[in-house]
Protein backbone atom coordinates (compact mmCIF):
# COMPACT_ATOMS: atom_id res chain seq x y z
CA UNK A 1 0.00 0.00 0.00
CA UNK A 2 2.87 2.44 0.98
CA UNK A 3 4.24 1.55 -2.07
CA UNK A 4 1.28 2.07 -3.99
CA UNK A 5 0.59 5.80 -2.78
CA UNK A 6 4.39 6.43 -3.44
CA UNK A 7 4.06 5.83 -7.08
CA UNK A 8 0.75 7.49 -7.13
CA UNK A 9 2.38 10.91 -5.62
CA UNK A 10 5.26 10.20 -7.80
CA UNK A 11 3.01 10.51 -10.60
CA UNK A 12 1.18 13.21 -9.53
CA UNK A 13 4.53 15.30 -9.10
CA UNK A 14 5.25 14.66 -12.83
CA UNK A 15 1.51 15.81 -13.68
CA UNK A 16 1.96 18.89 -12.09
CA UNK A 17 5.72 19.24 -13.55
CA UNK A 18 4.12 18.95 -17.27
CA UNK A 19 0.92 20.95 -16.42
CA UNK A 20 3.15 23.33 -15.05
CA UNK A 21 5.55 23.68 -18.36
CA UNK A 22 2.40 23.74 -20.18
CA UNK A 23 1.33 26.84 -18.79
CA UNK A 24 4.60 28.80 -19.28
CA UNK A 25 5.11 27.63 -22.56
CA UNK A 26 0.93 28.86 -23.76
CA UNK A 27 1.85 31.44 -21.69
CA UNK A 28 5.48 32.74 -23.74
CA UNK A 29 2.77 32.41 -27.02
CA UNK A 30 1.03 34.81 -25.81
CA UNK A 31 3.22 36.99 -24.76
CA UNK A 32 5.74 36.75 -27.48
CA UNK A 33 4.92 40.50 -28.81
CA UNK A 34 6.94 41.49 -25.49
CA UNK A 35 8.97 38.54 -25.07
CA UNK A 36 10.88 38.78 -28.75
CA UNK A 37 12.34 42.72 -27.96
CA UNK A 38 12.71 41.93 -24.41
CA UNK A 39 15.26 38.85 -25.37
CA UNK A 40 16.69 40.32 -28.41
CA UNK A 41 17.77 43.92 -25.77
CA UNK A 42 19.36 41.37 -23.23
CA UNK A 43 21.01 39.76 -27.06
CA UNK A 44 22.47 43.22 -27.25
CA UNK A 45 23.30 43.92 -23.90
CA UNK A 46 25.47 40.85 -23.65
CA UNK A 47 27.39 41.60 -26.89
CA UNK A 48 27.40 45.29 -25.23
CA UNK A 49 29.19 44.17 -22.12
CA UNK A 50 33.18 43.10 -24.14
CA UNK A 51 33.05 47.09 -25.89
CA UNK A 52 32.49 48.45 -23.15
CA UNK A 53 35.18 46.52 -20.98
CA UNK A 54 37.60 47.15 -23.72
CA UNK A 55 37.23 51.27 -23.48
CA UNK A 56 36.81 50.89 -19.71
CA UNK A 57 40.39 49.03 -19.80
CA UNK A 58 41.92 52.09 -22.59
CA UNK A 59 41.32 54.29 -19.13
CA UNK A 60 37.63 55.64 -20.60
CA UNK A 61 35.09 56.45 -17.56
CA UNK A 62 32.59 53.84 -17.48
CA UNK A 63 29.53 57.05 -18.21
CA UNK A 64 31.23 57.68 -21.14
CA UNK A 65 32.00 53.96 -22.46
CA UNK A 66 28.55 53.44 -22.39
CA UNK A 67 27.76 56.66 -24.19
CA UNK A 68 29.82 55.55 -26.54
CA UNK A 69 28.61 52.05 -26.81
CA UNK A 70 25.17 53.52 -27.59
CA UNK A 71 26.05 55.37 -30.33
CA UNK A 72 27.97 52.63 -32.10
CA UNK A 73 24.54 50.57 -31.61
CA UNK A 74 22.24 53.39 -32.47
CA UNK A 75 24.10 54.06 -35.51
CA UNK A 76 24.18 50.18 -36.05
CA UNK A 77 20.42 49.62 -36.19
CA UNK A 78 19.95 53.24 -38.37
CA UNK A 79 22.32 51.74 -40.85
CA UNK A 80 20.92 48.31 -40.97
CA UNK A 81 17.21 49.98 -41.00
CA UNK A 82 18.43 52.15 -44.31
CA UNK A 83 20.59 49.59 -46.23
CA UNK A 84 19.06 46.37 -45.83
CA UNK A 85 15.13 47.52 -45.09
CA UNK A 86 15.05 48.68 -48.35
CA UNK A 87 16.23 45.06 -50.01
CA UNK A 88 14.03 43.15 -47.23
CA UNK A 89 10.99 45.42 -49.23
CA UNK A 90 11.91 44.63 -52.53
CA UNK A 91 12.26 41.18 -51.83
CA UNK A 92 9.35 41.26 -50.43
CA UNK A 93 7.14 42.87 -53.21
CA UNK A 94 9.35 40.31 -55.95
CA UNK A 95 8.28 37.28 -53.77
CA UNK A 96 4.92 36.21 -56.33
CA UNK A 97 7.40 36.76 -59.40
CA UNK A 98 10.23 34.60 -57.76
CA UNK A 99 7.39 31.78 -56.62
CA UNK A 100 6.16 31.71 -60.09
CA UNK A 101 9.06 31.35 -62.01
CA UNK A 102 10.34 28.88 -59.60
CA UNK A 103 7.42 26.86 -60.43
CA UNK A 104 8.33 27.23 -64.16
CA UNK A 105 11.94 25.67 -63.26
CA UNK A 106 10.06 22.78 -61.41
CA UNK A 107 8.06 22.03 -64.26
CA UNK A 108 11.03 22.36 -66.94
CA UNK A 109 13.07 19.62 -64.82
CA UNK A 110 9.76 17.38 -64.62
CA UNK A 111 9.50 17.65 -68.61
CA UNK A 112 13.44 16.78 -68.67
CA UNK A 113 13.17 14.08 -66.68
CA UNK A 114 9.82 12.52 -68.31
CA UNK A 115 11.80 12.55 -71.45
CA UNK A 116 14.50 10.56 -69.77
CA UNK A 117 12.23 7.97 -69.12
CA UNK A 118 11.96 8.84 -65.62
CA UNK A 119 8.18 9.87 -64.24
CA UNK A 120 7.66 12.14 -61.67
CA UNK A 121 4.08 12.65 -60.33
CA UNK A 122 2.11 12.46 -57.68
CA UNK A 123 1.03 15.43 -54.79
CA UNK A 124 3.15 13.93 -52.15
CA UNK A 125 6.24 14.96 -54.49
CA UNK A 126 5.09 17.91 -55.58
CA UNK A 127 4.56 19.24 -51.92
CA UNK A 128 8.32 18.04 -51.62
CA UNK A 129 10.11 19.50 -54.58
CA UNK A 130 8.22 22.73 -54.01
CA UNK A 131 11.49 25.65 -54.20
CA UNK A 132 8.27 28.26 -54.42
CA UNK A 133 7.62 27.26 -50.63
CA UNK A 134 11.16 27.88 -49.50
CA UNK A 135 10.66 31.50 -50.95
CA UNK A 136 8.00 31.92 -49.20
CA UNK A 137 9.19 30.68 -45.71
CA UNK A 138 12.13 33.65 -46.51
CA UNK A 139 9.68 36.06 -47.13
CA UNK A 140 7.88 35.39 -43.51
CA UNK A 141 11.36 35.42 -41.82
CA UNK A 142 12.44 39.01 -43.78
CA UNK A 143 8.88 40.29 -42.68
CA UNK A 144 9.12 39.45 -39.46
CA UNK A 145 13.12 40.64 -39.44
CA UNK A 146 10.95 44.10 -40.68
CA UNK A 147 9.12 44.48 -38.24
CA UNK A 148 11.84 43.91 -35.60
CA UNK A 149 14.05 46.27 -37.26
CA UNK A 150 11.03 48.97 -37.35
CA UNK A 151 10.90 48.31 -33.24
CA UNK A 152 14.99 49.04 -33.30
CA UNK A 153 14.05 52.17 -30.76
CA UNK A 154 12.49 49.64 -28.23
CA UNK A 155 14.87 47.25 -28.10
CA UNK A 156 17.86 49.83 -28.17
CA UNK A 157 15.98 51.76 -25.52
CA UNK A 158 15.26 48.38 -23.33
CA UNK A 159 19.44 47.49 -23.58
CA UNK A 160 20.35 50.82 -22.76
CA UNK A 161 17.93 50.82 -19.36
CA UNK A 162 19.45 46.63 -18.85
CA UNK A 163 23.12 48.12 -18.75
CA UNK A 164 22.31 51.08 -16.41
CA UNK A 165 20.74 48.57 -13.86
CA UNK A 166 23.06 45.92 -14.84
CA UNK A 167 26.48 47.58 -12.04
CA UNK A 168 23.56 47.18 -9.25
CA UNK A 169 22.73 43.41 -10.51
CA UNK A 170 25.43 41.31 -8.50
CA UNK A 171 24.77 43.60 -5.64
CA UNK A 172 21.68 42.71 -5.52
CA UNK A 173 22.54 38.90 -5.87
CA UNK A 174 24.55 39.63 -2.95
CA UNK A 175 22.40 41.20 -0.90
CA UNK A 176 19.60 38.16 -1.36
CA UNK A 177 21.94 35.21 -1.43
CA UNK A 178 25.19 36.34 0.68
CA UNK A 179 28.94 37.39 -0.05
CA UNK A 180 29.81 33.85 -0.53
CA UNK A 181 26.38 32.17 -1.43
CA UNK A 182 27.40 29.20 -4.31
CA UNK A 183 24.40 30.25 -6.36
CA UNK A 184 26.19 33.65 -6.62
CA UNK A 185 29.18 31.83 -7.95
CA UNK A 186 27.38 29.92 -10.59
CA UNK A 187 25.68 32.67 -11.68
CA UNK A 188 28.66 34.93 -12.53
CA UNK A 189 30.47 31.52 -14.40
CA UNK A 190 27.13 31.24 -16.20
CA UNK A 191 27.09 34.92 -17.07
CA UNK A 192 30.82 35.22 -18.09
CA UNK A 193 30.02 31.67 -20.22
CA UNK A 194 27.70 33.53 -22.08
CA UNK A 195 29.05 36.51 -22.77
CA UNK A 196 31.76 34.86 -23.91
CA UNK A 197 30.25 32.63 -26.34
CA UNK A 198 28.15 35.70 -27.62
CA UNK A 199 30.98 37.34 -28.12
CA UNK A 200 33.08 35.11 -30.13
CA UNK A 201 29.69 33.81 -32.08
CA UNK A 202 28.85 37.65 -33.16
CA UNK A 203 32.31 37.98 -34.50
CA UNK A 204 32.73 34.98 -36.38
CA UNK A 205 28.81 35.12 -37.03
CA UNK A 206 29.61 38.51 -38.86
CA UNK A 207 32.61 37.71 -40.43
CA UNK A 208 30.50 34.66 -42.44
CA UNK A 209 27.89 37.05 -43.33
CA UNK A 210 30.35 40.16 -44.86
CA UNK A 211 32.01 37.28 -46.80
CA UNK A 212 28.83 36.11 -47.64
CA UNK A 213 28.09 39.13 -49.26
CA UNK A 214 31.19 40.10 -50.72
CA UNK A 215 30.67 36.48 -52.68
CA UNK A 216 27.09 37.13 -53.82
CA UNK A 217 27.93 40.53 -55.11
CA UNK A 218 30.79 39.68 -57.35
CA UNK A 219 28.91 36.69 -58.84
CA UNK A 220 26.03 39.34 -59.30
CA UNK A 221 22.96 38.02 -57.03
CA UNK A 222 20.84 40.92 -55.93
CA UNK A 223 20.70 41.83 -52.31
CA UNK A 224 24.10 41.03 -50.90
CA UNK A 225 24.04 42.84 -48.20
CA UNK A 226 20.54 40.89 -47.45
CA UNK A 227 22.00 37.48 -48.16
CA UNK A 228 24.54 38.46 -45.76
CA UNK A 229 22.48 39.13 -42.57
CA UNK A 230 20.75 36.52 -43.36
CA UNK A 231 23.74 34.12 -42.93
CA UNK A 232 24.58 36.34 -40.12
CA UNK A 233 22.10 35.76 -38.30
CA UNK A 234 21.66 31.90 -39.31
CA UNK A 235 25.10 31.67 -38.05
CA UNK A 236 24.48 31.08 -34.43
CA UNK A 237 22.09 27.93 -35.08
CA UNK A 238 24.73 25.11 -34.36
CA UNK A 239 25.53 22.66 -37.97
CA UNK A 240 22.31 22.93 -39.77
CA UNK A 241 21.82 27.25 -39.65
CA UNK A 242 24.37 28.07 -42.39
CA UNK A 243 22.55 25.33 -45.16
CA UNK A 244 19.10 26.91 -44.31
CA UNK A 245 20.51 30.81 -45.06
CA UNK A 246 21.49 29.31 -48.12
CA UNK A 247 18.54 27.85 -49.89
CA UNK A 248 16.64 30.84 -50.96
CA UNK A 249 19.85 32.88 -51.84
CA UNK A 250 21.12 29.77 -53.73
CA UNK A 251 17.28 29.51 -55.56
CA UNK A 252 17.56 33.36 -56.68
CA UNK A 253 20.78 33.24 -58.10
CA UNK A 254 19.37 30.61 -60.48
CA UNK A 255 16.88 32.24 -61.40
CA UNK A 256 18.53 35.52 -61.89
CA UNK A 257 22.04 33.96 -63.31
CA UNK A 258 21.25 30.31 -64.03
CA UNK A 259 22.27 26.93 -62.99
CA UNK A 260 26.32 27.53 -62.95
CA UNK A 261 26.00 30.97 -61.06
CA UNK A 262 24.16 28.72 -58.98
CA UNK A 263 26.61 26.76 -58.10
CA UNK A 264 29.28 28.86 -57.91
CA UNK A 265 26.87 30.58 -55.34
CA UNK A 266 26.42 27.25 -53.37
CA UNK A 267 30.33 26.79 -53.16
CA UNK A 268 31.15 29.45 -51.76
CA UNK A 269 28.78 28.98 -48.78
CA UNK A 270 30.27 25.74 -48.49
CA UNK A 271 33.88 27.01 -48.68
CA UNK A 272 32.80 29.88 -46.29
CA UNK A 273 31.44 27.85 -43.87
CA UNK A 274 33.58 25.21 -43.81
CA UNK A 275 36.69 27.55 -43.34
CA UNK A 276 34.85 29.43 -40.50
CA UNK A 277 32.87 26.94 -38.61
CA UNK A 278 35.49 24.04 -39.01
CA UNK A 279 39.04 26.23 -38.92
CA UNK A 280 38.50 30.02 -37.20
CA UNK A 281 35.61 29.33 -35.23
CA UNK A 282 36.63 26.23 -33.21
CA UNK A 283 39.94 27.67 -32.45
CA UNK A 284 39.15 30.77 -30.38
CA UNK A 285 35.38 28.91 -29.18
CA UNK A 286 37.31 25.60 -28.06
CA UNK A 287 34.80 23.31 -26.68
CA UNK A 288 32.21 25.84 -26.71
CA UNK A 289 28.31 25.12 -25.85
CA UNK A 290 27.94 22.34 -28.07
CA UNK A 291 24.74 20.90 -28.69
CA UNK A 292 23.65 17.91 -30.15
CA UNK A 293 22.58 17.89 -34.01
CA UNK A 294 18.85 16.57 -32.88
CA UNK A 295 18.88 18.54 -30.36
CA UNK A 296 20.00 21.69 -32.12
CA UNK A 297 16.99 20.77 -35.01
CA UNK A 298 14.45 19.77 -32.33
CA UNK A 299 15.26 22.94 -30.56
CA UNK A 300 14.62 24.96 -34.26
CA UNK A 301 11.32 23.48 -34.53
CA UNK A 302 9.95 23.91 -31.04
CA UNK A 303 11.27 27.34 -30.33
CA UNK A 304 9.90 28.82 -34.54
CA UNK A 305 6.51 27.08 -33.18
CA UNK A 306 6.57 29.47 -29.84
CA UNK A 307 8.11 32.60 -31.24
CA UNK A 308 7.56 32.36 -35.44
CA UNK A 309 10.79 32.84 -37.39
CA UNK A 310 12.48 34.76 -35.10
CA UNK A 311 12.72 32.32 -32.36
CA UNK A 312 14.60 30.20 -35.10
CA UNK A 313 16.88 32.54 -35.19
CA UNK A 314 16.71 32.59 -30.92
CA UNK A 315 16.50 28.73 -30.97
CA UNK A 316 20.52 27.68 -30.47
CA UNK A 317 20.67 30.72 -28.18
CA UNK A 318 18.04 29.73 -26.18
CA UNK A 319 18.67 26.10 -25.68
CA UNK A 320 21.73 27.12 -25.06
CA UNK A 321 20.68 28.95 -21.97
CA UNK A 322 18.56 26.58 -20.65
CA UNK A 323 21.50 23.72 -20.94
CA UNK A 324 23.59 26.15 -18.93
CA UNK A 325 21.40 26.72 -16.62
CA UNK A 326 20.66 22.86 -16.40
CA UNK A 327 24.77 22.49 -16.02
CA UNK A 328 24.71 24.96 -12.90
CA UNK A 329 23.43 22.52 -10.88
CA UNK A 330 24.42 19.24 -9.69
CA UNK A 331 20.74 17.71 -9.86
CA UNK A 332 20.06 18.64 -12.90
CA UNK A 333 23.57 18.55 -15.15
CA UNK A 334 22.93 14.98 -16.49
CA UNK A 335 19.67 16.85 -18.11
CA UNK A 336 22.22 19.25 -19.79
CA UNK A 337 24.69 16.40 -20.61
CA UNK A 338 21.63 14.52 -22.60
CA UNK A 339 21.66 17.63 -25.06
CA UNK A 340 25.49 17.71 -25.42
CA UNK A 341 26.92 15.91 -28.55
CA UNK A 342 28.22 12.42 -28.43
CA UNK A 343 31.58 12.08 -27.06
CA UNK A 344 34.47 12.53 -29.60
CA UNK A 345 36.62 9.38 -28.73
CA UNK A 346 35.11 6.12 -30.04
CA UNK A 347 34.55 3.11 -27.54
CA UNK A 348 36.74 0.72 -28.98
CA UNK A 349 35.67 -3.10 -28.47
CA UNK A 350 38.05 -5.42 -26.44
CA UNK A 351 40.50 -7.17 -28.19
CA UNK A 352 41.18 -10.80 -27.65
CA UNK A 353 45.23 -11.21 -27.12
CA UNK A 354 46.38 -13.54 -29.23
Amino acid sequence: MVRADSNLATLFHIIMILAGIAVIISAMIQAKVILIPFMMAIIVVIISRGPIFWFQKKGVPEWLALCLVIILLSGTILLVVMVVGSSMKDFLQNIPQYKTELQQQTDQFYTFMRSKGVHLSGKGFDQILNPGSVMGYAGQLFSDLSALLANGFLVLLLAVFMMLEARSFPVKIRTIFGQEDTKLLRFQEFSDRVKEYMTIKTVVSLLTGTLVSLSLFLIGVDYPLMWGMLAFAFNFIPNIGSIIAAVPAVLLALLQLGPMSALIAAACYLVINMVVGTVIEPRFMGRGLGLSTLVVLLSLLFWGWVFGPIGMLLSALLTMTVKMCLDSNEETRWLAMLLEPAPTEEISTPQTNQ
